[in-house]
């Protein structure tokens, strides 16, 4: 395997583990996006640069995420 090759395998590993911190984050938050994952689109290329794409989700469950993400940024407008 080449340099390039294993920087390469590098970065997709790095963006497979923050997309499954994210994952674990919202699922302590009780959230579970269903279609969270790589875009195989942004890393096909020999320099990857991957995206991890949130994807769809019901209504509810974007409230839901709304509310979480507001409740934790009051939390940091306080401190």
């Amino acid at each position: 395997m080449t340099t390039e090759h294993r920087a390469a395998a590098e970065t997709i590993r790095d963006a497979e583990e923050v997309r499954d911190a994210l994952a674990s984050a919202l699922e302590r938050a009780g959230l579970r996006l269903p279609s969270l994952r790589l875009d195989p689109n942004t890393y096909a290329d020999a320099n990857p640069r991957p995206l991890i794409e949130l994807g769809r989700c019901s209504p509810p469950l974007a409230r839901e995420l709304a509310a979480v993400i507001e409740k934790g940024s009051e939390r940091g407008a306080a401190r």
